[in-house]
């Protein structure tokens, strides 16, 4: 939860950073695990704190946003794992969600394991699918918020604090899932052919 004169420069930060996540997130991928870690590590803190004293929020919100992108900089040689783990666990809710209900916690688990041991085989793809995704969401998320749209993630409430809860779109806006979609392929089709022109760069490069 971020005060909401703070939401403004929250949502700039937001679209930035998704926008870097999404078309440069495997060059990047160090200062994208940070930039997410901080964004989650300010989202946990805050969201325990009370609303009484803005300025002790805020300050909840950054320590621990530091926390959190000290944690995963720390963590870049399991990132690759976590990614796939998410992705995993993402697929899941998905079709569980279709089918009705959320699946249970011990499948939810071990897809998650089988995710993370699948990512580590195929890194360099799956940091792309993965930064893409979320960078994409995360672009939007911001962007929309900019524009001034109500999106379910980005409102101010009624107690002048603005939460983000980035989870999926409101009801029946189909758009904005189609947009995510669209916006992932293109981030991923864009990082896939920058990173296979540096790799032919460096093969070149070495053969001189």
């Amino acid at each position: 939860m971020i005060p909401a004169a703070y939401a403004m420069p929250a949502a700039v930060i937001l679209a930035v950073s998704g926008g870097v996540a999404c078309f440069a997130g495997y060059r990047l991928f160090r200062i994208v695990l940070g930039v997410y870690g901080f964004i989650l590590g300010a989202m946990v803190t805050s969201s325990v704190m009370g609303t009484a004293n803005v300025w002790a929020l805020v300050m909840a919100a950054a320590v621990g946003g530091l926390i959190g992108a000290g944690l995963m900089i720390a963590a870049y040689f399991i990132g690759v794992g976590l990614i796939g783990a998410g992705l995993a666990s993402l697929g899941l809710h998905l079709v569980w969600r279709a089918i009705g209900g959320d699946p249970p916690t011990a499948l939810l688990v071990i897809m998650a394991v089988l995710g993370a041991l699948g990512a580590l085989s195929v890194a360099r793809h799956v940091v792309i699918i993965g930064t893409a995704l979320a960078g994409s969401w995360t672009l939007i998320v911001g962007g929309l918020a900019l524009l001034g749209d109500r999106v379910n993630g980005l409102s101010v409430t009624p107690d002048n604090i603005w939460v983000v809860y980035a989870a999926g779109p409101l009801p029946g806006s189909r758009w904005v899932t189609a947009g995510w979609v669209a916006l992932a392929i293109a981030g991923a089709v864009v990082q896939t052919a920058l990173t296979s022109k540096i790799g032919k760069a460096k093969k070149t490069g070495a053969r001189r």
